[in-house]
Parts: C-alpha cells; structure tokens; sequence
C-alpha cells in the first residue's frame, strides 16, 4: 500500500485568472470546413434539444418548434416535424424548410407557426444558427402578467437589457407580418417574452439558443415564485450588468448546455438515428 503526501497550501492555491480562461476555453464549439458535417452536428444537436424539451415538459400538444439554420443553404432552416412529440425526435425526422415555407427535404408536415416566426428570425438576424420557441408552463404565466424578467436571481441577470417584451396577441401566429414585427421587436437581444403566448431564444449556436430557453423558463418560475412568497430584492443594477457580462455571453450559453447534450445523448442514443 502507497502514502500519499499530505496537501499543501500550494496544492489548495486558486487557478490563477489566465490559466482558468484557457482551461474553461479548452472547450469550443468545433469548427468545420465541410458543410455535410457541420449540417449533422447542427441536426443532432437540434434533436437533442427537442428531446431535452419534452422531458422538461415543454411540449403542449403540437405547439413548440426548435430551429437550424443549414450551414451551406444559409436562407433555409431545419425543424421538428410537426405533431411529432419532441420526445421522440430523431435526426432523420428533421425537416430542411426553405424561405417560401416549403419543405424540400423530410417526410412530415412542418408547423405554420414555425415557419412564420423562425424564417422572420433568420433572416432578420444573420448571426442567429438556433431559435427555440414553446408553450412552457412558467414563460406562458409570465407572458400574461406584461412583467419583463427581473434581476432577482444570478441566472436571470444573462437576460439583463437582453431581451424584449412582444407587447400584442392577435391569435396563432399565421401571419409573415406578425412574425416580421416579432423579429423586430427581438432586435439584437438574445431572448423575447411574447404576451399571452410564451417564450424565445435565440443564439449563435443550436445549444446556446436551448440553453437560453431552458434558464428563461426556470428564472420565469423563479421570479413568480419570488413575487407571490412576498416583496422581492433586486439584484443592483450594476451587478446585473456585471454578471451578463459575465455569464449572458454566447460561450456561456453553449457550455452550458453541454452537460445536457451529454445526458440525453448517453440516456436516449436512438435521437442520432
């Protein structure tokens, strides 16, 4: 049997600042050269999200759809198939959308209300690869209340001066006007509450753009949570802007999701199909 020498206090030192960035940064969303590959990554992580979703319980019925932009056709988008359960989502199910709404390459129907909203997103906001939208429980009870995402939690602050409020509901989004003004209203910001009907996210990146949702959603419960229990304490706002800093940027959000990835690809392998 081998000692081990006992721990010093050089052994218990921080990671000094620089060394913690570069190992932090050690992990990146990969790079490609060719499209068919960056195409299949997008995809799988696109499936992995719905996948994600319905165990959170996003799902409501055939409401809900997830987006990718198509790395190589730049104006045609990849969604979940319509009246497919988000937990049952593969790869293949995936529909490749084109930018007059027709589906060019799947084998299911794809939802209006996808189209209409997620083409307007795209092509409003080149830098967006991935937009999320659902009927999720607490995003649909804040959407109600004309209330923006408070401060009140460290999560929330990625959303500080972050996001908008679509302050209208007409009926189901079937309308390229409406979607136009949604994208409009969103401008550079990273998420949209839209009143009386849910949330959207957004980002450079399929796994940014479900992790913004997944923590919009849960600082939404947070916050009415908070609001109904008593008086609430906001965080300043200097540290709200100090902690988006921190933590609301694009990277953030891709490593974020990345335990998840991890997860429901170890537990449901089948979503790769």
């Amino acid at each position: 049997m081998t000692t081990r020498e006992p721990l010093t206090a050089a052994d218990l030192a921080p990671i000094p600042e620089p060394e913690l960035v570069r190992h932090y940064r050690s992990t990146a969303p990969p790079q490609f050269a060719d499209p068919a590959e960056e195409r299949r990554h997008r995809k799988e992580r696109l499936a992995a999200a719905l996948r994600l979703f319905g165990r959170f319980g996003f799902d409501e019925g055939v409401a809900g759809h997830i987006t990718a932009r198509d790395p190589e056709f730049t104006d045609y988008f990849w969604v979940n198939p319509f009246a497919v359960p988000f937990s049952h989502v593969r790869v293949s199910d995936l529909l490749l959308v084109d930018g007059q709404g027709e589906v060019v390459q799947g084998e299911y129907l794809v939802n209006k209300a996808a189209f209409v909203i997620h083409s307007s997103v795209h092509q409003a906001r080149p830098d967006v690869v991935g937009a999320a939208h659902a009927h999720s429980l607490y995003g649909k009870a804040l959407s109600a209340t004309g209330q923006h995402l408070e401060p009140l939690t460290q999560d929330a602050c990625v959303f500080h001066d972050d996001h908008a409020v679509f302050d209208d509901y007409t009926g189901l989004v079937n309308d390229l006007e409406e979607g136009r003004r949604i994208a409009r209203t969103l401008g550079s910001h990273k998420a949209a509450i839209l009143r009386n009907h849910g949330l959207l996210t957004v980002g450079t990146t399929v796994d940014s753009a479900a992790w913004w949702f997944i923590t919009m959603e849960r600082s939404a419960q947070a916050q009415l949570a908070a609001k109904a229990a008593g008086p609430t304490r906001e965080i300043s706002v200097e540290n709200a802007k100090l902690t988006h800093e921190q933590s609301g940027h694009e990277y953030a959000g891709w490593i974020q999701f990345q335990p998840l990835f991890e997860q429901i690809a170890r537990e449901e392998p089948d979503l790769f199909d």
